[in-house]
């Protein structure tokens, strides 16, 4: 995808000034209008007040990443707007609209070379009764964007009915009176017509899409503590579960949230937990747990900026270190990430359905961006994976939980099935859960718990494996979108490259990822850390093929498909 055939634009405004409410009404009303996009959100880490913007991203084609650049950026006001200036690039071809007694503009906007308008939203807004400017603000930026008047007119009234008439009449009134103020502007160029001019698409974040996934494929219990950036799972799951008869609890911290999903799951229901960085971080006991007594859960761990409290509202990759090598011992387990909105829905339910089937731990390392992101996107179609934990009925002689079986998963007993009493904790045991010291039973119970990771058969769900290029693109989670775009883009200039993006990260597959790379002669790794985590994963566990270059950088600047072409570009020989 180029840049012009996408339409890139930001609200800005300080807290209160309604800017998200802006940016969420412009991607409803494109979805509504045929359009495809995303939505995602720029926010200081303050509980209340401080900067927001709104990013949005339409097109006709799929998208799931930012641009290099905003042709359009409307400030409601500019208080604090210097804190994400890096976040919103602009330059020669785009306009800023923004009101003068609004503050002073950042530094970074007026040095881009973008073309910069005065509007008097804040006093366009005081001439109508109870007028608000950030439905000037939307007025503008629906016009400027070649949205329909009439499709937002329609989502306001729905989306201030509950605040009564006169709510939705100023506003309408704002809305009108933005499109006039707009009237004889022009951006640097505009979309074609909506491909699709009928019917909607889902309007989803990958936070919700993840708890979709969770409850399609088969959770019925969750238990967490609320933390950003991954509560609104909890907040989607909480009505939803009762309806499939599954229940969710708020727990005291996130130590009896891990707890209580071991034991829910213990006793026969497919359970999980969500959380961000340091959440996992106080998790990681209970993981081993999990993992030594054989007990499927499902973690999902939204990243964050870090370490330690970071960076609460921005996305990073940095989480992967812990998730893959934090547990003590040899404690092998799932761990897996999504590579876009949609793809929330899927990685999660295949995560329960991998948990359940071979009783072990999975974490689902999602991150900020892919989990706030808000996108107008097809219809994920159902898949079949619902996971089906061996159960032990019958109970003829000594019942052997964690019995030496061919696949390494022994069946288990649910709690007072008559003759299937054991033992489930953390200490070394025998076949039958008794504790033990015995270097024999440990060697053997470590070999099951890892024999039965690494030799299931994952199928081509394991990584996302597109092109057929010398040069191979690695990379992972929500910068799959990004490598992809500048993939299509350097095949523009001649460049045939390789998209690897894997969805298991754990356990390692060496012979699958040796057949994705054999014939390359040159290798990108690219990953949203400061230290180099997945390039130092792969290099420990994964034979790569000629010369290998790095392109990382921690949060919050995401990486665009711009930096991911030039880089390309630059390797050209």
């Amino acid at each position: 995808m180029s840049q012009k055939t996408s339409l890139s634009v930001a609200i800005a405004g300080s807290g209160g000034a309604g800017a998200l409410t802006v940016g969420n009404l412009i991607l409803e009303a494109a979805s509504a209008s045929g359009w495809q996009g995303l939505l995602t959100r720029t926010v200081g880490p303050q509980i209340r007040g401080g900067e927001a913007a709104a990013l949005i991203r339409l097109s006709n084609e799929p998208i799931e990443c930012m641009p290099d650049q905003f042709e359009l950026l409307v400030g409601i006001d500019w208080l604090n707007a210097h804190r994400f200036g890096a976040e919103i690039p602009l330059g020669p071809n785009s306009l800023v609209i923004g009101d003068p007694r609004g503050g002073d503009r950042p530094e970074s906007f007026v040095k881009s070379g973008a073309k910069i308008l005065d509007i008097p939203m804040k006093e366009m807004a005081k001439a109508i009764p109870d007028g608000r400017p950030n439905m000037i603000a939307l007025g503008i930026a629906g016009r400027l964007m070649g949205i329909a008047e009439e499709m937002i007119d329609r989502l306001i009234e729905k989306q201030f009915a509950g605040k009564g008439q006169m709510a939705i009449d100023s506003s309408r009134a704002a809305l009108k009176a933005g499109y006039a103020a707009a009237a004889g502007l022009e951006l640097s160029h505009r979309l074609p017509p909506p491909s699709v001019k009928t019917g909607r698409r889902w309007l989803a974040s990958g936070n919700e899409t993840t708890a979709l996934g969770a409850i399609r494929g088969g959770i019925r219990f969750a238990a967490a503590y609320p933390i950003t950036p991954a509560t609104e799972i909890l907040e989607w799951l909480a009505p939803a579960l009762p309806k499939v008869g599954g229940t969710l609890l708020q727990a005291e911290d996130e130590l009896a949230a891990i707890n209580m999903i071991i034991g829910a799951s213990f006793g026969g229901t497919p359970s999980l937990t969500a959380t961000s960085g340091p959440g996992l971080s106080l998790m990681i006991e209970a993981l081993g747990l999990a993992t030594a007594a054989e007990i499927p859960i499902v973690v999902v761990d939204v990243m964050r900026g870090g370490p330690s409290t970071g960076i609460p509202t921005k996305s990073e990759q940095a989480d992967l270190n812990i998730a893959f090598y934090g547990l003590h011992g040899d404690a092998p387990h799932l761990v897996l990430a999504p590579q876009s909105v949609p793809d929330c829905l899927f990685t999660t339910q295949w995560a329960t359905y991998l948990a359940e089937t071979l009783q072990a731990p999975a974490i689902v390392l999602s991150d900020q961006f892919v989990g706030q992101t808000r996108a107008a996107i097809e219809r994920p179609a159902e898949v079949a994976f619902i996971g089906q934990r061996a159960r032990q009925t019958e109970f003829a002689e000594t019942y052997k939980r964690y019995a030496l079986v061919a696949n390494g998963v022994s069946p288990m007993a649910l709690p007072g099935a008559p003759g299937g009493q054991y033992t489930a904790d953390g200490l070394t045991h025998t076949e039958q859960g008794i504790p033990t010291s015995s270097s024999g039973d440990h060697q053997a119970q470590l070999d099951k718990r890892r024999d039965k990771l690494e030799r299931f058969a994952y199928g081509v769900h394991w990584a996302t494996i597109e092109g057929d290029g010398d040069i191979a693109v690695i990379t992972w989670g929500s910068l799959t979108g990004a490598v992809r775009e500048a993939i299509g883009r350097a095949a523009g200039d001649g460049i045939n490259a390789t998209l690897i993006s894997p969805r298991l990260l754990s356990p390692i597959l060496p012979e699958q990822f040796a057949a994705a790379v054999k014939g390359k002669s040159r290798i990108l790794i690219v990953e949203q850390t400061h230290g180099g985590q997945f390039y130092r994963y792969l290099r420990a566990h994964y034979d790569l093929p000629g010369e290998v270059r790095v392109l990382n950088r921690p949060g919050p600047l995401p990486i665009k498909p711009g930096e991911i072409h030039a880089a390309l570009k630059n390797w050209r020989t």
